[in-house]
């Protein structure tokens, strides 16, 4: 017979991971990936000793890898995505005009308001990512600009359009499981997102001025650009590629497809425009373009993707979700949101709570989509109590899961932004400005009562009728 989860035994698989985690990170210096299956074997022997059966664990841990299937998809194309655009030139394209153009004390802004625009119109801060990502990464260490910031402001301007866009899968979810209208859950956060934004560039803008004012080699920027003219045949024609896959994904083509037409281009443009043979171009698939230029930046930045190159991803996204997985499906989870719930007894509090919860979510469960679904499920009622709109909810879930995932290194944005952009999620957190100001913003604002929204009388009437409408069916 299954015992009522508590509090206290969901919390020793938690803890047990978390202090594992830390000291083979910190002290040992290794992945992320053994603390976790550590943390889901404790899991599993707490759930086993709680009377769940080993085929209802098993089962649990299968549930959570179903539920990251589609991004481990669209991690596998992404890598395949950057092997066939590097081999075909277009990354190099990319940053060779990006040099000529964009001024070194400009460039973080410049790089998140380029990000900001092209995943708000795509809905894909992944998708924005791993392609205009890739090449502003390139063209700001070309700059002698550090990588952490670059792949910080990046991250900002990605996040920005993702959160925002009607087409991002992440802010449909929020509003759906939360019976919000799209647009005004979009609006609603227009409230801590666009300060939030304000902040990130004015916050650039300031990083940035050292860069164009003390230590800039010239001569080192023209250098690189001559080692790309070596290396690759420039055409601004190799820039339609990525602009087609962008306008794609705008018209509603779904991300696998828009990816699958750009992998394939990519692939072509290798073979017709860069003179290579029908093989290097499907190694470059497989294992990754290699280059041998002499000049490290640019070797370090092109040796790279391929499959190989995100298996490191894939497996650490399987591998956080059947941790995930159990957590959530033998009630551990439910039994520490129920927990803080019983704190959260002031609407202030409820609020700060659920920004909170879908932070902790997104480190327990390591799924940015799950830190939006369980919050939403547990707090949807406590909300209609206290007389909230729903959009409070969508807006909070989004604050605090959509935009915090980047900063857990084994949760699967943190992993794929390292397999991506290759760089960590701790050296990376502090310059990621717009996704850690706005949880920041949005507590503010619960705590002061700033934009948070009461249901009218004849809102709560609507759905008291909607309630008797499903009784009574």
């Amino acid at each position: 017979m299954k015992k009522e989860m508590s509090f206290k035994l969901a919390m020793i698989p938690l803890v047990t991971m978390i202090a594992v985690m830390a000291f083979t990170i910190i002290v040992l210096e290794q992945g992320p990936h053994i603390p976790l299956i550590f943390g889901t074997s404790i899991a599993a022997i707490v759930a086993w000793r709680c009377g769940y059966k080993w085929k209802e664990i098993e089962e649990a841990m299968y549930k959570g890898i179903r539920l990251a299937l589609p991004a481990v998809i669209i991690i596998i194309l992404v890598g395949l995505t950057i092997g066939a655009w590097i081999g075909g030139g277009i990354v190099a394209t990319m940053i060779f005009y990006g040099l000529k153009i964009i001024t070194p004390s400009l460039f973080l802004v410049s790089i998140c308001v380029i990000c900001a625009v092209v995943s708000l119109a795509i809905g894909s801060s992944w998708s924005t990512m791993g392609t205009i990502g890739v090449a502003g990464l390139g063209i700001g260490l070309s700059m002698g600009i550090p990588a952490p910031m670059i792949a910080g402001a990046i991250i900002s301007g990605s996040y920005f359009g993702d959160k925002m866009s009607p087409l991002s899968d992440t802010t449909n979810l929020a509003s759906g499981l939360t019976n919000t209208d799209l647009f005004v859950h979009i609006r609603h956060m227009f409230y801590t997102t666009i300060p939030g934004l304000i902040i990130a560039l004015i916050a650039y803008f300031l990083m940035g001025r050292k860069f164009g004012t003390e230590g800039m080699d010239g001569a080192s920027i023209e250098k690189t650009a001559a080692v790309l003219q070596d290396s690759f045949l420039i055409s601004p024609f190799l820039m339609l590629i990525p602009l087609l896959v962008i306008v794609l994904v705008a018209k509603k083509v779904p991300a696998i497809p828009a990816l699958i037409i750009g992998i394939t281009l990519g692939f072509a443009a290798q073979i017709i425009i860069q003179g290579g043979s029908i093989s290097d171009a499907v190694a470059a698939l497989q294992s990754g373009y290699v280059i041998d230029t002499g000049n490290e930046m640019v070797d370090n930045l092109f040796n790279r993707g391929g499959l190989d190159s995100m298996m490191y991803t894939v497996s650490m996204t399987i591998v956080a979700m059947t941790f995930g997985g159990i957590l959530e499906h033998t009630g551990m989870l439910q039994a520490i949101v129920n927990q803080i719930l019983k704190l959260a007894k002031s609407t202030k509090s409820l609020v700060a709570s659920t920004i909170v919860s879908c932070f902790a979510t997104n480190a327990t469960c390591s799924e940015q989509y799950i830190s939006i679904v369980i919050p939403s499920r547990m707090y949807a009622n406590a909300y209609r109590e206290k007389g909230l709109h729903s959009k409070n909810l969508s807006r909070a879930l989004e604050d605090g899961g959509t935009l915090t995932s980047v900063f857990i290194p084994w949760n699967t944005c943190g992993v794929f932004i390292f397999g991506t952009l290759g760089v960590h999620a701790l050296d990376y957190g502090p310059y990621a400005i717009l996704n850690f100001i706005v949880p920041i913003i949005s507590v503010i604002y619960a705590l002061t009562g700033i934009t948070i929204t009461k249901l009218t009388p004849e809102e709560i009437n609507l759905l008291n009728n909607e309630d008797e409408t499903i009784i009574k069916a």
